[in-house]
């Protein structure tokens, strides 16, 4: 008995030993939230600077687009023109070695999210982007620029 025992011990300790046990780091606290870019058919692209509070340029007409960078990871963000809910999608971004966020590919780590946003003939008014950290310490960050 002791021997069947011992052996079954045996085999159950080198299947255990030889498994591998997938250990996921927890996910990164925001540290960033930034409106890049807005873009209309009257004024193209416009890139929106560090800092910036309102465009430069009069975006009117339909299809307006915004788009905004989340570094971090964060419960559910809110985004509104006005106070008005703004719908939009959202992809996932990974870094490269050389710093710079692009889309992800299958195995890359996701260190935040790019939201892109239709105005829905929405044309002008202060758009505002909060989230808060799904994690320790658990802040609240938030952004607005004012889209003329």
């Amino acid at each position: 008995m002791k021997k069947r025992l011992v052996a079954a011990l045996g085999i159950g300790g080198a299947l255990f030993l030889g498994a591998q046990t997938a250990v996921a780091a927890s996910a990164p606290p925001l540290t960033q939230l930034k409106v890049l870019k807005v873009a209309s058919p009257s004024c193209g692209v416009e890139s929106i600077d560090e800092g910036q509070t309102r465009t430069r340029c009069d975006h009117i007409g339909p299809n307006i687009m915004v788009y905004l960078l989340e570094v971090g990871y964060g419960r559910e963000a809110h985004v509104a023109l006005d106070g008005f809910e703004v719908n939009g999608t959202r992809t996932p971004v990974c870094a490269f070695k050389n710093g710079n966020l692009t889309s992800c590919t299958p195995g890359e780590k996701t260190v935040g999210y790019l939201y892109a946003l239709d105005l829905a003939g929405k044309q002008e008014g202060t758009l505002t982007f909060s989230n808060t950290s799904i994690n320790a310490p658990g802040n609240t960050m938030s952004t607005q620029l004012y889209i003329q």
